[in-house]
């Protein structure tokens, strides 16, 4: 790990961790020595971080210099809150962290009055029920081949149980009947088809490229869904 990397996790467990958070605590958070967070701590306040305390007190991060300043209406503020809550329990195990480290960012980033209206907001979300399916594959990777436009290959079972292999053109992860799903144009079938992430497994790209037809093969599958929907509900 590069220092430059070592100060940004640094950064971010400071606004995660509650104040005020110990030279242990952090060193533990990031797997160095104590000594080595006091040396990184001076580097951040060089740098123009704003951090109150000190060894054998704790650390608390008073202003963000990392962090543009913003502002939000209220309603912006609860939109937010209630957006990433809700990817918190919808998200696979990487998005729902980043969603609480996005939180964490904001509330560093406010107002004192717009802070204390994000940290005790109005609205929220949560599930309740059957735990969400693990997905069989790493979502990481799916996303990063889905933005990139590369074509990847899989095993995939059906809720009949057949297994198939799949070829596909990823298009977009959407939450939908209680799952996660990849919307793809799928070789095997010459079709538009939606795969559930927890039946996918042995995920790898193929080495070919769609780009740049994604947007519009995703535009197209939306279309034919949209129609679906409402032929359903005339029915």
């Amino acid at each position: 790990m590069t220092r430059t990397t070592r100060l940004f996790q640094l950064m971010q467990a400071l606004r995660n961790a509650p104040p005020p958070a110990t030279a242990a605590q952090l060193a533990d958070a990031l797997d160095v020595t104590p000594r080595t967070i006091y040396r990184d701590i001076e580097a951040l306040r060089s740098l123009g971080a704003v951090i109150d305390g000190a060894s054998g007190f704790g650390y608390t991060l008073i202003e963000d210099a990392a962090l543009p300043p913003l502002s939000f209406e209220e309603d912006e503020i609860e939109a937010l809150v209630l957006g990433l809550r809700e990817v918190q329990h919808v998200g696979d195990p990487v998005l729902a962290e980043a969603a609480q480290n996005a939180l964490t960012k904001l509330r560093a980033r406010l107002p004192a009055r717009q802070a204390h209206r994000l940290e005790h907001a109005v609205l929220t979300a949560f599930r309740y029920g059957a735990s969400m399916p693990t997905p069989g594959i790493d979502v990481q990777a799916l996303r990063r081949a889905t933005w990139e436009e590369r074509t990847i290959h899989f095993a995939y079972t059906d809720v009949e149980g057949r297994e198939t292999e799949r070829d596909v053109d990823p298009l977009s992860i959407v939450f939908m009947q209680a799952s996660h799903n990849l919307l793809a144009y799928c070789h095997l079938r010459d079709d538009f088809r939606a795969f559930r992430l927890d039946r996918m497994r042995d995920l790898s790209e193929t080495g070919a490229s769609f780009r740049p037809r994604r947007v519009p093969l995703l535009r197209d599958y939306l279309v034919r869904m949209r129609k679906e929907l409402e032929e359903y509900h005339a029915s």
